[in-house]
């Protein structure tokens, strides 16, 4: 063996003293993941569903033992007592940690179980690591951080990777994420990674696009709702933690250079809240946003339209209601009796439930942004749809929609046609700011951009008109509507007017024909025929009176974006032109088929 470096019973070399390589840029960072998951590949997780989960709790593990290893050197500096969330052997510098990177003469329990039986250190993790992290929030004096703790590690129930040698491979590539190599300001590139991990499962095929919401949609979303320094931010279906993270980042940057201290610690504790039912990506979300540099995610784990939670122990002192809402909730779902239960207006409609939930957890003069279905803003032929549109507008001020292109949700395997709507709490709608984006063409290779909402910006604050804005007064709307509903409102009351007085003559009638003698039977019984008949007749002129009148009012609540300055494409050739282009291409075809007879 070759003198100076000693190789360990794995056959690496030692490196206690070698000088790790730092990453200094982003691409740096991005292929050091990547190369991570190239590893957790081959070790039999072979998809981003699969590679992602494990790699988040692995991430999660050694950023939080450097974070607490900087707070015991910061509290002891001061002369301060320090109790970690974790103690020995379940750090990650005790299990995860390669032997070759501890000072000379020091060891760890993963050299102890490298150095011992065959999947020593899986029947360590599976026995005793993953067993007391799932616990620690039934202590009895459980920190946020330890219950956040065990709810990371909630669905992890085994190591997926396939063997030992693979996890060690990766715990070694992991490591070098962290601490020294990774500073705090290195901690963003960081998160900016997980992200694109996060992005690899909600591309289609890989089934996680429904938690998934385009970043330049939410960066959008977050800009024109500008999160303010002591508002709180809630989104009841919260998929990865998308709109949460990007807020913080938002706020921390616009007001970084007056955030005090205790700003700071309001915005990483207690500004933040979220709902998340899915068992697999509530844990993501959490990581996702301590990745992001908010210490306490103050999610809740359950379903938000029934209430029945799988954990609520970081939600415990949420506000009533939020200043801010942010949200892409689900569409397309269909919801149970169960779900229904506690809305005004009844629908299986997910989307049409979740706005309901939205609208009574905004406190009066918060603003939402929300991304809701097409088929939400024109569907007004079930009650529910327009009960809920009517309440949205009759409470908020919807001052602005932006009608996104298609296929802007395509690489998350949703082709749904969406728009951006934003309101405030507190007062009835007057009139709504339209802008539309519908005609750029999205694609895998040409994705939808910050610069694609340029104009968008440009225009938003004085809602100026163009050829892509436009703006509609929904009074006015209303006001028509009403007008040209009253003639057919006065019929039904007219005609319920006579079937009432027919009703009556009906009973009458009816008398009668009881009291009749044996030759006025017949007689009787055709005045009582003729006497039903008419009610019968004035009633369904009534019903159907009332449904035209209530057609014209709620087709005011048909809020799709029809942009009036689009330019209609007329074809002006006349039949005659029509039928000589026909006949031109009809020739160079059979000109075509016989040059090839001749080959």
């Amino acid at each position: 063996m070759a003198k100076g470096r000693k190789k360990t019973e794995t056959g690496k070399a030692n490196t206690r003293n070698a000088t790790p390589k730092r990453h200094a840029t982003q691409q740096s960072v991005n292929q050091a993941v990547w190369n991570i998951c190239d590893i957790m590949r081959r070790g039999n997780c072979a998809g981003a569903m699969q590679y992602v989960p494990e790699l988040t709790w692995l991430l999660f593990l050694r950023v939080l033992d450097a974070m607490e290893r900087n707070e015991e050197q910061e509290a002891k500096a001061v002369g301060q007592s320090y109790t970690p969330s974790l103690e020995a052997p379940f750090r990650w510098r005790d299990w995860g940690m390669p032997p070759d990177k501890l000072p000379e003469g020091q060891s760890n329990k993963r050299q102890e179980l490298q150095e011992g039986a065959l999947n020593s250190l899986f029947d360590f993790i599976h026995t005793k690591l993953l067993p007391h992290l799932k616990t620690l929030k039934d202590l009895p004096s459980a920190t946020t951080r330890q219950k956040v703790i065990s709810e990371i590690m909630s669905g992890v129930e085994r190591i997926r990777i396939d063997t030992e040698r693979n996890f060690l491979d990766v715990c070694d590539k992991v490591h070098e994420l962290s601490d020294d190599i990774i500073d705090n300001t290195h901690i963003f590139m960081l998160s900016q990674v997980y992200e694109g991990l996060l992005l690899k499962m909600g591309e289609k095929g890989n089934d996680g696009g429904q938690f998934f919401t385009p970043r330049q949609v939410i960066k959008a979303m977050v800009q024109v709702i500008a999160p303010q320094l002591g508002e709180t931010v809630y989104d009841p279906s919260c998929g990865t933690g998308g709109f949460l993270a990007q807020s913080f980042q938002y706020t921390t940057e616009t007001f970084s250079e007056k955030l005090t201290g205790d700003d700071l610690d309001r915005l990483k504790q207690r500004t933040y809240w979220g709902r998340e039912k899915e068992n697999l990506i509530y844990p993501i979300a959490l990581a996702n946003l301590v990745l992001h540099g908010i210490d306490r995610p103050n999610l809740w784990h359950g379903n938000t339209l029934t209430g029945n939670s799988v954990y609520d122990g970081l939600f415990e002192s949420a506000p009533p209601t939020f200043d801010v809402i942010l949200s892409n909730p689900p569409f397309g779902g269909k919801e149970g009796e169960d779900a229904q239960t506690d809305f005004d207006f009844k629908s299986s409609a997910t989307q049409v439930l979740f706005l309901q939930h939205i609208l009574r957890s905004l406190r009066q003069g918060g603003r939402c942004g929300i991304v809701l279905d097409e088929g939400l803003l024109f569907r007004t032929n079930e009650d529910a749809f327009v009960q809920t549109k009517r309440n949205l507008l009759g409470e908020c001020d919807v001052w602005c929609i932006v009608s996104l292109p298609g296929g802007v949700f395509n690489a998350a395997g949703a082709g749904v046609k969406t728009n951006l709507l934003f309101f405030t709490k507190g007062q009835p709608t007057k009139k709504i700011w339209y802008y539309d984006l519908s005609g750029i063409k999205v694609g895998k290779k040409t994705p939808l951009t910050l610069q694609h909402f340029e104009d968008f910006f440009a225009l938003l604050e004085k809602c100026g008109e163009s050829e892509q804005s436009w703006t509609v007064d929904f009074e006015e709307r209303k006001r028509v509507a009403t007008k040209e509903a009253k003639p057919f409102e006065d019929e039904a009351a007219n005609k319920k007017q006579q079937a009432a007085q027919w009703s009556e003559e009906r009973k009458k009638r009816k008398k009668a024909l009881k009291d009749a003698r044996p030759a006025e039977v017949k007689a009787k019984e055709a005045a009582l025929a003729e006497a039903e008949t008419k009610v019968k007749e004035l009633e369904r002129e009534a019903r159907l009176a009332e449904a035209k009148a209530k057609e014209i009012k709620d087709a005011v609540y048909d809020l799709k974006a029809v942009n009036p300055n689009k330019k209609q494409i007329v074809d002006e050739r006349t039949p005659k032109e029509l039928v000589e282009i026909i006949e031109a291409k009809g020739k160079e075809i059979t000109q075509a088929l016989a040059s090839l007879r001749l080959v």
